[in-house]
C-alpha cells in the first residue's frame, strides 16, 4: 500500500529563514515578508500544493553569540529583523479552508493562563486548523531582555519546567470548561452555566494558576501538539506530550536513529509506535529537469553568505564560530542552547569529520537538513528514499529562495506526488489539523496524556 507524504511549508516571518544571503536573488520576493499579502498569498498557495499546514518558527531574541554581538546577524537579515507569527495566522485562515498552521510559542517566557487564551482564540479563528509547537527557547540574549536573567535556565531544567507548564495548559485546554458550558439560552439569560465551569487549582513549583480558563475551548479544546527536540531530554518530553516531531538531520542514518528512539520510547510507554506523526526537513530546489534543477542551486550558492551561516549556527548552538580557521573541525561542546544541532555534525555524525568551512557551505543553503535538488520526478523520487529509509511520516519543506521555491515545489512536485498516489487530496468538507494529521477525531487521543484533564462529572 503506497504511503501517503505529510507536508508542511516551514517558514518564518523574517528576511532570512535557513538559507542566509538568497534574500539578494532575483526571484526573492521575501523583502515583502512585512506586508500582509505576502503571506495570505503564500497560504494560498500551500493550500493548493496540497500541503498539510504552514509551521511558522520564532524565535524570541537576536543571534548574539557569534562575534559576541548581534551586528552579523543584523548585517545578513539572519532570522532578525522579526515579526509576531501569531498576527498573521487568522488572516490566512480567512483566505483557505484546508491549510493548517503551527505557531511557534515558548514555554520559558509566555504565561501559560495568556498563552492558553491566545492558542484558544486562534482555534476559534481557525476553524480547528491551529498547531503550536512547544519550545523551551535556547538564546540567553531572550533571557536577558524578556526576564531579565544573565542567561537561559539550564537545558534539561527546562523541560523540567515544561512538564509543568504543560500540565498547566492541559487543565485549562480541557478541563475548565465542560463541554455543554456554554448554553447561550436567551429565554434564560444565561451564556454559560457556571456549574460546567471549574477553577484549575494548580499550585506547583513554577506556576500558581487558580482559576478558570479565560477562553471557552475552541474545535480542538487543546491545540494540535508539535515539538522539535531531539536531545535526548528533549525526545523524553516529546514522547510525553507530542503529537508530532519535527527533526532536521542532513542524513537519512541520524534521523532513523532519531525516529526509533522515539517510536522506542512510545513503546516503553505502552503507546503505538505510530502514536506521533514524524516530519523530517528538506530543503527542495526543483526545475523542469535535473539539469535545470542544477544549474539553479549553482547559481543560489553564489549568493550565499557563509559568515551569516555561522552566525545563526552558533546562535543555535551557543558556540561562537567568530575568528575560527576555515579547516578548523569542528569538536563537540555541550551547552545549553540547541544540543541535537552541534551534535549533528560532532558526536553523531557516523565517523564524519566537518570542518568550519564545511559546516558553513552546509547550512548556508537549507539549514541542517537536505538540500534535494532536481526534476519533479527526481525530487519525489528522492521524497520516497527518505520515507523509506527514515521512517518519518513527512516532510517541513524549507525554500532557499522565499517565496519561489514554495510556489515551485506547489506547481512542479504536488502534481507529481498526486500523479504518484503519495499526496491525499483534502475532505470535501474542512477538518480540524488534528484529523488532517491522521487523528481519529478533532480531540486529543484517549491514550494522550493531555486526555486525563478532561472535565468530567
Amino acid at each position: 500500500m503506497t504511503r501517503e507524504i505529510l507536508l508542511n511549508a516551514f517558514d518564518m516571518l523574517a528576511p532570512v529563514h535557513q538559507s542566509p544571503g538568497l534574500w539578494r536573488h532575483p526571484d526573492s520576493g521575501v523583502e515583502r515578508y512585512r506586508r500582509l499579502d505576502y503571506w495570505t498569498s503564500l497560504a494560498t498557495t500551500l493550500e493548493e500544493g496540497g500541503f498539510a499546514s504552514l509551521f511558522l518558527a520564532d524565535i524570541v531574541g537576536v543571534y548574539d553569540v557569534y562575534g559576541g554581538n548581534g551586528d552579523q546577524a543584523a548585517r545578513g537579515g539572519v532570522q532578525f529583523p522579526l515579526l509576531d507569527p501569531l498576527v498573521a495566522v487568522p488572516a490566512m485562515a480567512a483566505v483557505t479552508e484546508h491549510l493548517g498552521f503551527g505557531v511557534t510559542a515558548s514555554v520559558s517566557y509566555e504565561h501559560p493562563y495568556l498563552l492558553a487564551r491566545t492558542l484558544t482564540t486562534l482555534d476559534h479563528f481557525t476553524d480547528g486548523r491551529v498547531a503550536w509547537n512547544i519550545v523551551t527557547s535556547y538564546q540567553d540574549s531572550a533571557a536577558r531582555n524578556i526576564v531579565g536573567r544573565d542567561a537561559q535556565v539550564p537545558h534539561d531544567e527546562r523541560y523540567d519546567r515544561a512538564d509543568e507548564y504543560l500540565e498547566v495548559m492541559y487543565r485549562l485546554f480541557e478541563g475548565s470548561f465542560a463541554p455543554s458550558a456554554v448554553v447561550s439560552d436567551r429565554e434564560r439569560g444565561v451564556f454559560v452555566d457556571p456549574e460546567r465551569v471549574r477553577e484549575i487549582r494548580h499550585d506547583g513549583e513554577h506556576f500558581q494558576v487558580p482559576g478558570q480558563a479565560l477562553a471557552e475551548p475552541g474545535p480542538q479544546r487543546t491545540p494540535f501538539l508539535f515539538q522539535a527536540g531531539a536531545s535526548k531530554r528533549g525526545q523524553r518530553f516529546a514522547v510525553d506530550h507530542a503529537e508530532a516531531i519535527f527533526f532536521s538531520g542532513g542524513s537519512t542514518a541520524l534521523v532513523r536513529k532519531w525516529v526509533d528512539g522515539v517510536r522506542d520510547g512510545l513503546e516503553a510507554e505502552g503507546r503505538p509506535r505510530d502514536a506521533i506523526k514524524i516530519f523530517t526537513l528538506a530543503t527542495v530546489v526543483v526545475a523542469e529537469t535535473d539539469e535545470a534543477a542544477q544549474a539553479r542551486l549553482d547559481e543560489y550558492r553564489s549568493y550565499v553568505d557563509t559568515e551569516s551561516a555561522l552566525a545563526l549556527f552558533s546562535g543555535w548552538t551557543g558556540v561562537d564560530f567568530a575568528g575560527a580557521r576555515p579547516e578548523q573541525e569542528l569538536e563537540h561542546i555541550v551547552t545549553d542552547a540547541n544540543q541535537s544541532a552541534l551534535a549533528s555534525f560532532t558526536t553523531l555524525a557516523d565517523g564524519t569529520t566537518w570542518t568550519v568551512r564545511d559546516l558553513a557551505e552546509f547550512v548556508a543553503i537549507g539549514g541542517r537538513g537536505p538540500v534535494i535538488v532536481g526534476s519533479p520526478q527526481t525530487v519525489a523520487d528522492e521524497l520516497e528514499r527518505w520515507m523509506r529509509e527514515t521512517g518519518v511520516d513527512g516532510f517541513n519543506i524549507s525554500a532557499a529562495v522565499r517565496p519561489a521555491d514554495l510556489e515551485r515545489f506547489a506547481r512542479l512536485v504536488s502534481p507529481e506526488l498526486r500523479r504518484r498516489g503519495l499526496l491525499r487530496e483534502p475532505a470535501a468538507e474542512p477538518v480540524t489539523l488534528r484529523e488532517r494529521l491522521g487523528g481519529r477525531g478533532p480531540h486529543l487521543a484517549e491514550d494522550h496524556r493531555g486526555a486525563a484533564y478532561r472535565f468530567t462529572g
